[in-house]
């Protein structure tokens, strides 16, 4: 209240109220912004892909992590409380694990598992952030494994969430959580939204691989 106070002398009262509101936005995470329509979906193939190997082998070893049938899709209207949640779990989880190859790892390329023991590579991170999210009550529909190209085209895992505000992405190689659209990546494929265990192809303008690098 004293902070208020002192802020809405020196601003003025209408401006010192947008500055404080600025302010505790910038503290808590301030909810994104969607600047048009061609950024809340992402353009889908029609046709069903195979999945990626490493998610194959994924659900042989821990089918329970896999168990689910097809489902309504689902988008999460994004409230401040849901944007916080998504802004911890990708923060605590790109902090608490240690990037590391799934050759180094396990000797290995490709191999997905929960990083238990502080190391992971990209499917790892997104692994973890979508078992959290669904331990904070948030609906496994709305959380997609997706494959796309980065920026140097080489194959990378990031956790796709569908809101009614956009299709956001939670990246390891990003400390800010971005619209698809925002992203900078060729998006490749990713769960169905409405069954997890069947994967789309996703609009592409030029050919690229399905199995994504160890990052």
């Amino acid at each position: 209240m004293i902070v208020a106070s002192a802020i809405s002398k020196i601003f003025g009262m209408k401006s010192g109220k947008v500055l404080i509101a600025a302010l505790a936005a910038s503290i808590m995470g301030a909810l994104p912004t969607v600047a048009g329509p061609e950024q809340i979906t992402v353009s889908l193939g029609s046709k069903a892909t195979q999945p990626p190997l490493g998610w194959v082998e994924f659900c042989a070893n821990q089918p329970n992590e896999c168990v689910g049938a097809a489902t309504k899709s689902s988008d999460v209207v994004l409230s401040r409380d849901a944007w916080m949640d998504l802004v911890r779990v990708n923060k605590r989880v790109n902090a608490t694990i240690k990037p590391l190859t799934d050759l180094e790892h396990w000797g290995v390329v490709e191999h997905w598992s929960y990083p238990d023991d502080g190391y992971g590579d990209c499917e790892d991170y997104v692994l973890l952030k979508r078992k959290m999210l669904i331990q904070s009550g948030w609906p496994r529909e709305a959380l997609l494994i997706t494959v796309v190209l980065d920026n140097k085209h080489q194959g990378h895992a990031v956790l796709m969430v569908t809101t009614k505000q956009g299709d956001f992405i939670l990246d390891n190689q990003k400390t800010d959580i971005l619209l698809w659209s925002e992203t900078g990546y060729r998006f490749i494929k990713r769960q169905s939204r409405s069954n997890h265990n069947e994967w789309v192809s996703m609009n592409s303008p030029q050919p690229a691989t399905a199995t994504a690098a160890s990052r």
